[in-house]
């Protein structure tokens, strides 16, 4: 006798041979993952499960025709799995769904309360600002809270790490419990999400405020855009869904412009670096090559031989250290000789953009060697192209 699954190909063949019509498709499972996030750290499996219920139901609204749903409280190994396309679908703070972004995934929903990192201190403290933080014994969340992330983010923007910033750091997976540090004089100053230093300032808790990042989406879901079920129809559901099982506010309208700071944050190159002169317009690249600058490309030929600057010399770094300001140098290989004898003349360098280290490690690597007049072009060839000036295509030139 023939199975109900054979039976259904069979005439979905028939279809198509007798009557020229097109097979309807039939869906694959829509795998899904789902981390509640850290701030509701009583009850994350309770949060859990009404996503569950709200995208099982929704997806199946959507034409979804079966559902795989994970548990997840790794937001490292998400933010990998999101890079390598494994679900279809993800839930998550704003570093995993900010990640997929960048990976072809689609906002789908968000939470309308945003998060944001703070530093906290007690009420005496004399630290008034991030600066005067360094030195201080610091709380923090675990390695995957959003707050540790933003925190980590701008540190590395500022061309530093946490670990030269803060020489103590003390860990916890409960931000409530870095309360209880401050109170017992064990942190000088703790990072938490900004709705839980409000929630300890209403209570009567003598702390203020020193630091806030920028505020982040809250919770969100994104699609991945092969998903194969329809974006729009899965933010219907959704939103009906949420609305009956949750009482927090959601919002449809989120885009991957609102994930664009986090998305970058601990991944592009910091924005300052000191010694160099940072440079983000081609105008100002342009007048120092006019003005007897010369144009470094720290890419590989490949690259170089694809589009560069005008007039510019190819010089590789070549790059296995990690993409951070704590990087070692040792792993790496470039050649200062080939940036000529006369230290004192100006040099730009510049690759591709934020995300490529190379142009930050060989100016650092150049004002090390004692050239003096380094200018870092940090936008670097996208910038150029976007701003319409013309690229030179073919081998390199001689250093």
């Amino acid at each position: 006798m023939m199975g109900f699954t054979s039976w259904q190909a069979a005439w979905q063949r028939a279809l198509v041979l007798g009557l020229g019509l097109v097979a309807l498709p039939v869906l694959a499972q829509t795998r899904v993952n789902i981390n509640p996030g850290d701030r509701i750290e009583t009850d994350r499996v309770g949060v859990f499960n009404v996503w569950k219920g709200a995208l099982e139901t929704s997806l199946r609204k959507a034409g979804a025709s079966a559902v795989q749903t994970r548990y997840s409280s790794d937001a490292t190994a998400d933010m990998n799995a999101g890079r390598a396309n494994v679900y279809d679908l993800m839930v998550g703070p704003a570093p995993v769904i900010g990640s997929a972004v960048r990976y072809g995934y689609v906002p789908v929903v968000g939470s309308t309360q945003g998060a944001r990192a703070v530093l906290v201190v007690p009420e005496g403290s004399a630290i008034a600002d991030w600066a005067r933080s360094k030195g201080q014994r610091l709380g923090l969340p675990g390695q995957d809270s959003v707050v540790t992330y933003l925190l980590r983010g701008e540190v590395q923007a500022g061309n530093t790490t946490l670990a030269r910033q803060y020489p103590s750091i003390y860990q916890t997976r409960y931000q409530d419990a870095l309360l209880t540090c401050l109170e017992l004089r064990r942190c000088d100053v703790v990072a938490v999400e900004q709705a839980v230093a409000q929630q300890w300032v209403a209570s009567g808790k003598k702390v203020r405020i020193v630091w806030q990042s920028r505020e982040v989406p809250g919770l969100s879901v994104a699609l991945h855009k092969d998903a194969g079920v329809p974006v729009e129809a899965l933010r219907g559901a959704l939103m009906a869904e949420l609305a009956k099982l949750d009482a927090f506010g959601y919002t449809g309208t989120l885009t991957s412009k609102d994930f664009e700071y986090v998305s970058t944050l601990g991944y592009f190159t910091p924005r300052t670096l000191e010694g160099a002169t940072l440079v983000e317009d081609p105008a100002v690249v342009e007048s120092l090559l006019a003005g007897g600058a010369r144009y470094i490309d720290a890419r590989n030929e490949e690259e170089f031989s694809a589009g560069h600057v005008p007039g510019a010399t190819l010089v590789p770094y070549v790059e296995k250290s990690a993409k951070d300001p704590g990087y070692d140098p040792k792993l790496d290989q470039f050649d200062v000789q080939r940036l000529g004898q006369n230290k004192a003349q100006p040099l730009v360098f510049g690759c591709n953009g934020p995300e490529c280290w190379k142009s930050f490690k060989a100016s650092r690597a150049a004002l090390q060697a004692g050239y003096t007049k380094g200018y870092w072009f940090r936008t670097g060839v996208p910038a150029w192209r976007g701003s319409g000036r013309p690229l030179d295509r073919g081998g390199a030139k001689a250093g």
